[in-house]
């Protein structure tokens, strides 16, 4: 088993069993002579776009405030001013070298790894003490950031703020966190963190539904695969004294027939497939506008391989394969290069070049509709 210096030097299976959803895990130089993929002027950029979520935090004395991206030089406060936040969501989706960051973490699912979010502080920002519902691994990418942690049950929530902060934190453990360094917690773990200085903090998160949402989006899935012909009848109704009573018979008929509404893990998996890889709604394809022929495509393919847009997921259960929300089958003799290109999330050359018609055509498919990328 392999040791991962991003872990400290422990296989992923000893951080599974010790840590993970256990206990925080504090790793000096994750990352040696870190160097961030995206200066502050970079991220500033992408908090002005339309595309990208992003939210701006303030502190001034007890009152906090939070106002929803974009944010241009003008609605963004001045960088000597104290005690602000700027946060970027999905910044994985806009940057090669973000995405390649968030993927080191590929030793976790892809179904449960969400986004890389940046946090730009000014000195003393942070979003006060509070926690996630989520794992999260929290990297320092330029100046400091102090963290102080707590493994307490009381996680209720002050009342008529714009975030949630924890009514009453109590520190246990207090870090100071440099470049290249990074604190993982578990879930409803609470925390603080205080900028020393202007700082950015890259936040690696994960994906983490409710039942109560998964079960609401799995119900509306299965509403296309519902099969109960015939219409409500009754022909051995009686009279009634009570006309605005719902009968018993009523009931019961009506219950029978939904009772044989079933599902089964097939149709499980095809909505965790399909819900799993649905990109989210503020994330858009661009496609190719004057792409390669048919032809010119497969010839490059063969000569460069391809590789998935950042913005892509791809996952994959059996022979069955799903796509930005889409599904469809693969034969065993197309499995091999469908599963290397969902896993590495490229296809080399000698893959496409090898790959059936009906890979290359789905290939295509992808890259005209710019899901795919020739490298």
């Amino acid at each position: 088993m392999k040791k991962l210096p991003l872990l400290g030097n422990i296989t992923a299976e000893e951080f599974f069993s010790e840590y993970w959803q256990k206990k925080p895990l504090l790793v000096r130089q994750a990352i040696p002579n870190f160097t961030p993929p995206l200066l502050r002027d970079a991220l500033f950029q992408l908090a002005s776009s339309d595309e990208v979520e992003s939210r701006l935090v303030s502190e001034v004395g007890d009152q906090w405030e939070m106002k929803n991206g974009p944010f241009d030089d003008d609605s963004r406060p001045a960088i000597t001013q104290k005690n602000w936040t700027l946060l970027v969501q999905g910044v994985n989706l806009h940057d090669d070298q973000a995405d390649a960051l968030l993927r080191q973490f590929s030793f976790i699912n892809y179904a449960r790894l969400d986004d890389l979010m940046i946090s730009y502080a000014s000195d003393g920002g942070g979003v006060g003490p509070h926690f996630d519902s989520y794992d999260v691994f929290l990297l320092q990418a330029h100046g400091q950031r102090r963290w102080r942690i707590s493994s307490q049950k009381n996680l209720e929530l002050k009342e008529g703020l714009p975030l949630k902060i924890l009514k009453k934190f109590k520190s246990e453990q207090e870090f100071v966190l440099e470049p290249g360094d990074m604190l993982y917690l578990p879930p409803q773990y609470a925390h603080e963190g205080t900028a020393l200085g202007e700082c950015m903090t890259y936040s690696i998160g994960f994906r983490s539904p409710s039942f109560q949402e998964l079960g609401e989006n799995f119900l509306q899935f299965m509403t296309d695969s519902i099969d109960l012909p015939g219409m409500y009848s009754d022909p051995d109704l009686t009279s009634t004294k009570h006309p605005a009573e719902i009968g018993k018979q009523m009931v019961q008929r009506i219950s029978d027939e939904l009772n044989k509404v079933r599902f089964d893990e097939e149709d499980i998996v095809a909505f965790l497939g399909q819900y799993l890889s649905e990109p989210k709604p503020q994330v858009y394809f661009s496609p190719q506008e004057d792409p390669l022929s048919a032809k010119r495509f497969s010839q490059a393919a063969n000569k460069r391989g391809v590789r998935l847009s950042r913005k892509t997921q791809m996952l994959y259960s059996g022979s069955t394969v799903f796509v930005n929300g889409e599904s469809f089958e693969i034969t065993r003799a197309d499995k091999a290069a469908i599963i290397a290109l969902a896993n590495d999330r490229q296809l080399a050359a000698e893959g496409c070049s090898r790959a059936s018609q009906d890979v290359t055509e789905a290939l295509y498919a992808w890259y005209q509709d710019g899901w795919l990328e020739l490298n």
